[in-house]
């Protein structure tokens, strides 16, 4: 429950000033991979916004991409910023995606779905030829659930029941709300944020859990993150799949 309450509260206070900057060096690091012709695959979340806006500059002056959002919020940032847009099934390959993470450990293995995108984030880094996750040095973890809940989307007919079963699994969750109300997802379902602690195997723990009937999918992301760009105090540092030694 505190992890829940934790991230609450900075949702609502914004991160810190340096924070920010980290964010976006990060964001305009990641950009540099983009090239004319490109299909590009936009995430969700504060850090990406950094991206996508740089994104609009470079459209602005001339790069001709497209994007594929994770996300209506993310949608209605391009369509403003006048990002040519496609949907998924207009183009089933993406040739890079540049999207944020809650948690990411050694392995490059992600928690996502603090802004409630998860299913649609999963299904687009799937389907992209690469994928670059942007964070600030705060989102690097020993362990993944060590800061952070897992959102799992979850459809709204037997939520209750879905919930329990999750908890089985070894969690306490809870249905995220704002306001007092149930928070929606675009797919028209619900979110229950799990507090597992540290999350000893997660491979097996999203499937475990995507098993559960009831359940659209989960907020961890296994073996899906080709690079991660971290903003540090010291500068920016580069995390790839390739130099991880099993």
């Amino acid at each position: 429950m505190y992890k829940f309450l934790y991230s609450l509260f900075y949702s609502f206070i914004g991160d810190t000033v340096e924070q920010e900057e980290m964010k976006r060096q990060a964001a305009e690091k990641a950009v540099q991979y983009i090239e004319d012709g490109m299909v590009i695959g936009l995430g969700t979340g504060s850090t990406v916004e950094f991206a996508i806006k740089k994104i609009g500059e470079m459209v602005k002056g001339g790069l001709k991409i497209e994007g594929i959002p994770t996300s209506l919020k993310t949608k209605r940032l391009a369509a403003e910023l006048k990002i040519p847009l496609l949907e998924l099934d207009d183009r089933i390959e993406i040739d890079v995606t540049i999207d944020g993470a809650d948690e990411v450990d050694s392995n490059l293995n992600l928690i996502k779905g603090g802004g409630g995108a998860l299913t649609r984030e999963k299904i687009i880094a799937y389907h992209s030829k690469k994928v670059i996750i942007i964070v600030d040095e705060t989102k690097i973890v020993k362990g993944l659930g060590c800061d952070s809940f897992l959102p799992v989307e979850v459809t709204k007919f037997g939520w209750s029941a879905t919930k329990k079963a999750i908890e089985s699994l070894g969690c306490t969750g809870e249905l995220r709300k704002i306001m007092d109300e149930a928070f929606i997802t675009d797919n028209q379902n619900y979110i229950i944020d799990c507090d597992f602690g540290k999350i000893a195997d997660p491979e097996a723990l999203e499937k475990e859990i995507n098993n559960i009937p009831g359940v659209l999918e989960n907020g961890l992301f296994i073996g899906l993150a080709d690079e991660v760009i971290v903003g540090s105090k010291q500068g920016m540092m580069t995390l790839e799949r390739q130099d991880i030694v099993q």
